[in-house]
């Protein structure tokens, strides 16, 4: 399933003019580099299932040692972002590393909590990998005003604005 949500992942990329690059030899923490005019960005792509109105995203690793299970969670140092498809909606989502929780979970919500409650809750349509989603981390990571692919950067026509993502 981890190659599914991978190819996803590659082919909206593809979709939005990125170039997508995945390291051929060396085992890396990331997936992908997707390139940007203003430098590369270091991507690890998951799978997220989706339970009732919510996406989990698990951007951490578990794996068997001699002392059990070690689990890890990704580090700015090692990724840039968490790409996450979800294939019971066919959508894809880019989280900047810094908005993951320390549990390494982010639950991305589909529709508003019942309590109408704002404080603390994560909107998927924030988070959708868009033209303004990539120019957005883009200006966060590098510090530049305006990266090509929307103008302003924050704004693509057919997409959900996401403000509140890299404010």
């Amino acid at each position: 399933m981890g190659a599914a949500a991978e190819a996803a992942i590659a082919w909206e990329a593809t979709k939005l003019g990125l170039s997508v690059l995945a390291p051929m030899f060396i085992d890396c923490r990331y997936d992908f580099v997707f390139e940007l005019p203003t430098g590369s960005l270091r991507v690890q792509c998951k799978l997220a299932p989706r339970k009732k109105n919510v996406v989990m995203v698990r951007a951490r690793t578990c794996r068997r040692t001699a002392d059990g299970y070690e689990r890890r969670t990704y580090s700015p140092e090692e990724v840039d972002a968490i790409a996450a498809y979800c294939p019971e909606i066919d959508r894809c989502y880019l989280i900047p590393i810094e908005d993951i929780p320390p549990s390494g979970t982010m639950h991305l919500r589909l529709s508003p909590a019942k309590n109408n409650q704002l404080k603390g809750l994560h909107s998927a349509a924030e988070y959708e990998l868009t033209l303004g989603a990539i120019a957005q981390l883009g200006e966060r990571r590098y510090g530049i005003p305006e990266v090509a692919g929307s103008s302003p950067a924050s704004s693509t026509p057919q997409e959900p604005r996401i403000a509140r993502l890299f404010s």
